[in-house]
């Protein structure tokens, strides 16, 4: 396996610009999410490291070699789609075994390496079988079997878990992420869904409109979302984000919201008078009768061990908390609402960028 390297990666198509100046490392084994909505630029990224597209600009090196402007035949990497693309008149055995023959490889070496990667996709009774009648989790197998038996330096993943149904996603992301283990891979991967992503990587991207907004851990982008996009897409519900205007500045450790003094970490940075967000995640949120910022209650969700709780405040703003669904709570409650300081997220409302706290400095460190 080996490093991927994306400096100033910049794709247009004619006037309109679907990758902009991208610079990133995919570090050695690495599991390496690509995520954002439709049309973000994430396929379009892929593609050009799996030189499929090639770049108006920037450089891709796969190891120490720039494969820049090298066909894809010519790249070490295995490309699994979201589509099987499976050879229909072939069993298991033949698909899988397809790339090997087609370079000329001998039948003993192709046969282990086709039995090898059947036993660790758990599908070696299927290998007889033809494609026709599997399922669609037996088929996703067979196509991730087509790419491990060429034991590549990168494998890249296009969305592969986007046909299946929920259950069978959800049990292929844990199989994926232990056969990422098992192999030791480097990948990179495709995906709009948050959930995938969360779940498998080791490192996220978060692309918009053809931009990196946040390059981090799961946790990092959760916990201090970089801009108002990251903060909006991630997480279920999303981040609460309350808008107020006013001027905060290095060492502040409080900001007036709806007529209520809320504390949050320290900040590192002076920011512009005018429009702020404060952002907080709704398990952050806590009802308390006697809090002066206050709200009323619109309805709440039942989740079983949780229930999402939809709020208006008395400044307008609306937000969402997860709280135990033990907690008695209806529609119509005039409640107050507190939240975890240390937990909380300021932004520039103009920029939409993250203000530095200490939360920042602390994370940086650490």
């Amino acid at each position: 396996m080996a490093e991927i390297r994306v400096e100033n990666l910049h794709k247009a198509f004619g006037t309109f610009t679907a990758v902009r100046d991208s610079t990133f490392t995919v570090r050695n084994g690495d599991f390496f999410c690509l995520l954002g909505p439709s049309g973000c630029g994430k396929t379009t990224t892929l593609r050009m490291i799996a030189g499929l597209e090639l770049p108006t600009s920037g450089r891709i090196l796969l190891g120490k070699e720039d494969v820049t402007f090298k066909q894809a035949s010519a790249r070490d990497i295995a490309f699994v789609f979201q589509l099987f693309a499976l050879y229909p008149h072939m069993n298991v055995r033949a698909n899988i075994s397809y790339p090997l023959r087609s370079q000329g490889m001998v039948r003993s070496e192709v046969q282990r390496r086709v039995e090898e990667a059947a036993r660790t996709l758990r599908i070696t009774h299927l290998l007889d079988h033809p494609v026709s009648g599997l399922s669609s989790g037996d088929r996703q197998r067979v196509a991730l079997g087509r790419a491990i038996v060429r034991e590549p330096l990168a494998f890249l993943m296009d969305e592969p878990l986007g046909a299946l149904d929920a259950e069978f996603r959800e049990l292929m992301c844990g199989e994926l992420r232990a056969l990422h283990d098992r192999l030791g891979a480097t990948t990179v991967y495709v995906t709009h869904d948050q959930l995938e992503a969360m779940s498998m990587a080791d490192t996220i991207a978060v692309m918009n409109q053809g931009v990196i907004e946040q390059l981090g851990s799961p946790q990092e982008i959760y916990d201090r979302p970089a801009s108002l996009f990251v903060a909006d897409f991630i997480g279920s519900p999303p981040m609460n984000l309350l808008r107020f205007e006013g001027k905060v500045g290095r060492g502040d450790r409080s900001v007036r919201v709806g007529g209520a003094e809320i504390a949050v970490p320290e900040l590192h940075e002076d920011a512009a008078p005018g429009e702020l967000v404060l952002g907080v995640r709704p398990e952050h949120v806590r009802l308390n009768g006697d809090a002066p910022y206050r709200a009323r209650v619109i309805d709440s969700e039942y989740l079983g061990t949780t229930q999402i709780v939809t709020l208006a405040s008395a400044d307008g703003a609306g937000l969402k908390a997860r709280l135990p669904s033990d907690f008695a709570v209806q529609a119509g409650d005039h409640v107050g609402l507190t939240f975890h300081a240390d937990k909380l997220s300021l932004f520039d409302g103009r920029s939409g960028r993250a203000l530095q706290t200490r939360l920042h400095a602390e994370a940086a460190r650490g």
